[in-house]
């Protein structure tokens, strides 16, 4: 009957480890409290970091949203609309001078 070979480590015999004493095996231990504490650590540590990194972004954002509110900037609609009113302001500065292009004609015919 073959089995597959285990890990395991040598604990000292009752006897004080005295030289030739026989020893027991034992399985090693699988979890170590040190890096249990370390890995614990480390996850509040990321934990922590995400929060102050959300927080960061937080204010950043506010500051910015103060800031371009201050310097008085459009909005895109606003934007928009005034392009609208200017584009219709020059279709009709170009009707206009169309007719008074043909008013003036008109008024040399008539005095010419």
């Amino acid at each position: 009957m073959s089995t597959a070979p285990r890990l395991l480590r040598l604990a000292p015999a009752a006897g004080r480890g005295h030289i030739g004493a026989k020893r027991r095996r034992l399985p090693m231990q699988t979890r170590n409290k040190f890096f249990d504490d370390m890995s614990q650590l480390m996850t509040n540590a990321m934990g922590l970091a995400q929060g102050a990194k959300t927080e960061a972004e937080t204010a950043f954002k506010g500051f910015v949203d103060r800031w371009m509110a201050d310097r008085d900037f459009v909005t895109r609609e606003e934007f928009d609309a005034a392009r609208a009113m200017a584009q219709k302001a020059r279709e009709e500065n170009t009707a206009l001078e169309a007719r008074i292009a043909a008013l003036e004609a008109a008024l040399a015919k008539k005095k010419g």
